[in-house]
């Protein structure tokens, strides 16, 4: 994408301005609407009637203007042109199913011995006074395993049990002290730390990201005061529910970052600290979102960390805008569809992220209370992050090991 200052100015003609060609001339009208100067191109041999070309027999912003039409058009009869479109084609992968029944059958033995080394650097908290805490490191261990099983509190018992004769948590909890546990604010952190690290054996693996976000029904009810007020068919009764913000490797789809907000927030605030946090830790070079993501601070922001911004602008975008930035790849990709929609189809791979941690750990919520909410949450993220990670072991031959 790296062009010069003619090239620039070339593209943005191309994409703003009406160049018509007639017989072996192209007839380009200036960048400011003043005069209108001939183009011709044969071969290498490239001539332009402006006084820029003229004095420095080199190509200029005409001449780079053209040849981005000629990109985009192809002659078929005489002086007439057609634009090429871009077709929609369906892009399928290859399953390796010798890979992906070796990570299915070994999934949950894995898993647990993963979730422990990723405990493992867990710091107890001191205590000065008070009955002996559960082990820190022990409650997240059951929580994220509890969450994993996808079953009640009181059934998944029966896996605890056995992980703790395994050696896996040294004291045996009850399963209200999960629920406890859960009901924690200094948790979230932690957890979302974990997801973090969770991810870290694949940065190998990934480089190009998707962003996006979705939600997750609660128990919780809403509109019972207005039936109990106007009567039970007077209003509508529906489930609350959080949203899940974040950025996931095209490859592997694992979650590199994350954020949880109330069910009503924007897309878009969550773009900045999603993608510096992703940043921090992977080579980002592409970074793909919706129209949602459409902004100048968010193009800028992408940039700013050597990667290349692949959001698709609104129809009612514009390229003539005060910000360099905006303008450029507003022009670059109005030129340059192809490529964009080649690498566009990628952004798929975040829905896709969704649907499978839906299907395997549910579309919904069991916790009560706002806090344990988020948290249980945050642990189906970390779950999936670690399935993710076993799959990549067989497939990718990932070694994983997770720092401190």
């Amino acid at each position: 994408m790296e062009m010069d200052g003619r090239q620039q100015r070339g593209l943005e003609i191309a994409a703003t301005k009406q160049i018509t060609k007639k017989g072996a001339m192209w007839v380009v009208p200036s960048q400011s609407d003043k005069g209108r100067y001939g183009v011709t191109i044969d071969g290498d041999t490239k001539h332009c009637t402006c006084p820029d070309f003229e004095e420095r027999q080199q190509p200029c912003k005409h001449v780079f203007a053209v040849e981005f039409v000629m990109r985009r058009e192809t002659v078929t009869d005489g002086d007439t042109t057609v634009i090429t479109e871009t077709a929609a084609v369906r892009v399928t992968y290859a399953q390796n199913w010798p890979a992906y029944n070796a990570a299915q059958v070994s999934e949950k033995a894995t898993f647990v011995k993963l979730l422990r080394d990723l405990c493992a650097g867990i710091p107890e908290p001191p205590q000065s006074m008070g009955r002996p805490r559960l082990p820190l490191a022990d409650m997240i261990f059951s929580a994220g395993f509890k969450v994993y099983s996808t079953v009640s509190a009181r059934r998944f018992m029966t896996d605890l049990r056995e992980a703790h004769a395994d050696g896996l948590i040294s004291q045996l909890p009850c399963y209200n002290s999960i629920f406890n546990y859960l009901e924690s604010e200094e948790l979230t952190p932690i957890i979302r730390d974990m997801v973090t690290r969770s991810a870290l054996p694949l940065r190998a693996v990934e480089t190009d990201f998707a962003i996006d976000s979705t939600g997750f029904t609660s128990t919780q009810l809403m509109g019972v005061w207005r039936a109990e007020k106007y009567g039970a068919k007077a209003t509508r009764r529906e489930h609350d529910w959080l949203k899940l913000h974040a950025v996931c490797g095209v490859n592997t789809n694992v979650i590199a970052a994350v954020e949880v907000t109330p069910r009503n927030s924007q897309d878009s605030p969550q773009f900045a600290p999603l993608i510096e946090a992703t940043a921090q830790h992977f080579n980002v070079q592409r970074v793909l979102g919706d129209k949602a993501y459409s902004s100048r601070a968010n193009l800028e922001l992408t940039e700013s960390k050597g990667a290349v911004p692949f959001i698709p602008f609104k129809s009612y975008a514009v390229g003539t805008t005060k910000n360099e930035t905006w303008n450029r790849l507003y022009h670059y990709y109005a030129l340059n569809r192809d490529e964009f929609l080649k690498a566009y189809h990628k952004r798929s791979n975040v829905e896709s992220t969704f649907s499978a941690m839906k299907r395997k750990f549910g579309d919904f919520v069991r916790s009560r209370t706002p806090i344990a909410q988020v948290n249980e949450l945050l642990l189906k993220v970390l779950a999936y992050n670690i399935v993710c990670v076993v799959h990549s072991m067989h497939e990718f031959g990932v070694n994983p090991s997770f720092p401190a």
